[in-house]
């Protein structure tokens, strides 16, 4: 995704995790880790929620993985021989195809927030990874202002609450690889608590 606009607002810390914890997500569901991400994910520590826990899995995986192995996991999951084992599109999750009804309310949405997919971006706007990074970009004002959080809960209710939990639950589950099981168990538990979050700002 591109920016219109440079960031004009400071960023609370609280902001600033939630938004690592997307980019994160975005850049592992983008394409596999490369042994230098890897070694710095192997770094990760967590404490004993459900989101410290699947951070320490992801970190011991990562240390246990090389990139070669990891890549070929991302493309049986992901890519496979026609189509890999999971479509990570809102508009499949919701509907069942491709390029439905979801992938055009996102787009108008993105043009009222000013957000623009890159010109070296093929994949649909309603892919996992470019939701998690489109909701980075709103934490940090990288499409502009920073992004209040009624504006963001309602971003997130329309294009990411409605089916990702479900797709990272999938993942988790997945029997090809225990790294990208251990980054389905991060995005469930972190879906969760910006579910939770969201939940108790006022309408």
């Amino acid at each position: 995704m591109s920016a219109t606009k440079a960031r004009q607002v400071a960023v609370l810390e609280e902001d600033e995790l939630r938004a690592q914890v997307y980019r994160l997500l975005a850049n592992l569901l983008r394409k596999a880790p490369e042994e230098g991400e890897l070694k710095l994910i192997s770094g990760l520590s967590g404490d004993e929620s459900a989101l410290g826990s699947a951070f320490q899995k992801i970190a011991k995986t990562a240390g246990n993985s090389s990139a070669p192995d990891i890549s070929d996991q991302f493309d049986q999951i992901f890519v496979g021989v026609g189509r890999g084992e999971l479509l990570p599109y809102a508009s499949y999750y919701l509907t069942g195809f491709l390029h439905e009804k979801p992938l055009a309310k996102l787009r108008t949405d993105m043009a009222e927030l000013g957000v623009a997919r890159g010109n070296n971006v093929s994949e649909p706007e309603d892919h996992i990874a470019a939701l998690c990074e489109m909701m980075a970009g709103l934490i940090l004002g990288d499409f502009g202002e920073v992004v209040p959080l009624q504006r963001q809960k309602e971003f997130f209710a329309r294009h990411v609450e409605s089916w990702a939990k479900l797709f990272f639950e999938d993942l988790a589950a997945t029997n090809s690889s225990k790294f990208y099981g251990a980054v389905g168990e991060v995005g469930a538990a972190f879906i969760d608590i910006e579910t939770d979050a969201f939940r108790m700002i006022e309408s």
